[in-house]
């Protein structure tokens, strides 16, 4: 789930770049500093934007930057389990599927891609369901849910599962919807 935030700040601006508008140069501080960081409150922080800087800032002695106030937005994502997403298939390993969900990457286990037998085509580099011969190859596009979040200090994982009506594949979906509303 996508979040966003209003946040305060103070923000160091070097002299060699008074020149610049404050604004600019302060965005890009608020960037190095805050885009990619993961925070457990706020989640993993994907974009920052709008910064309201205080033009009177101050000047610590000894130091001949300047340091201002500054209100800024903050984009997160926050992964929540059984949230529903769509993903395009970035690679295909043996065990499964890596999804490219934006911000993050997630994984579908082999066991977790249909309700049915599903085995690795090496020659194809594609997911194959043994009876209905329906196929996963990298660059489809999938809906999966999310079983599982955990985090370490340098990844986030995210567990998928595609066995449940209304996820998979785009054409998976839309053969289950015509076969239901047939009926």
């Amino acid at each position: 789930m996508f979040r966003l935030y209003k946040l305060r700040d103070i923000v160091r601006i070097e002299p060699s770049k008074f020149g610049r508008p404050l604004e600019e140069v302060a965005l890009e501080v608020l960037k190095s500093k805050y885009e990619g960081l993961r925070d457990k409150n706020l989640g993993l922080i994907v974009l920052v934007r709008n910064p309201k800087v205080d033009p009177m800032g101050y000047i610590v002695p000894g130091d001949g930057a300047s340091y201002h106030a500054v209100e800024f937005e903050a984009l997160t994502y926050v992964p929540i389990v059984n949230e529903v997403v769509e993903g395009v298939v970035k690679n295909i390993v043996r065990v499964g599927l890596i999804l490219d969900l934006g911000p993050v990457e997630g994984f579908v286990h082999i066991s977790q891609i249909a309700d049915e037998e599903v085995f690795y085509d090496h020659a194809r580099g594609a997911m194959v369901c043994r009876q209905s011969k329906r196929f996963v190859e990298r660059g489809d596009v999938v809906r999966a849910r999310i079983t599982g979040i955990s985090s370490s200090a340098t990844q986030l994982r995210i567990s998928l599962t595609m066995r449940q009506p209304f996820l998979g594949k785009r054409e998976w979906i839309e053969e289950y919807i015509r076969k239901t509303t047939k009926r």
